[in-house]
């Protein structure tokens, strides 16, 4: 068990070097990240909902903003505008009854002139909201 001959020592160097890429290249797939993926699937329709909750419509809709997610200060109904930070069920009615009665905002700082609504409630919904003016 000395001596190997050439083509022995050729085969084995061959083998060394299969082993130490395959298992550089596994250990490279272990442990680089996966991308985050998302899938959804909708639920089929159920025939007839007697629980006492909120119906499907109302469940879909989150309560707060989602990441990235801006509002249109214009055409947002009472429900969307109560998810902004700083507006509660008033303060979207008041946004939506001066919507009506003077016409669209022409830019986030125009909510100013809802009352109620200051500077700072402004500075805190300007990466939340969009006018479609701007």
């Amino acid at each position: 068990m000395g001596r190997t001959s050439r083509y022995g020592a050729a085969v084995l160097a061959l083998l060394t070097g299969f082993a130490l890429f395959c298992g550089g290249w596994y250990l490279s797939k272990a442990s680089s990240p996966e991308p985050y993926q998302v899938s959804a699937a909708r639920r089929p329709a159920e025939e007839e909902d007697t629980s006492p909750g909120p119906s499907d419509g109302e469940s879909t809709r989150p309560d707060s903003l989602l990441p990235g997610e801006t509002i249109n200060v214009n055409t947002a109904d009472l429900y969307d505008l109560q998810r902004l930070p700083g507006i509660g069920e008033k303060r979207a009615q008041d946004i939506i009854t001066w919507r009506e009665e003077h016409g669209p905002f022409l830019s986030v700082d125009g909510l100013d002139q809802v009352p109620g609504i200051g500077p700072g409630i402004i500075e805190g919904l300007r990466e939340y909201t969009v006018t479609g003016n701007e």
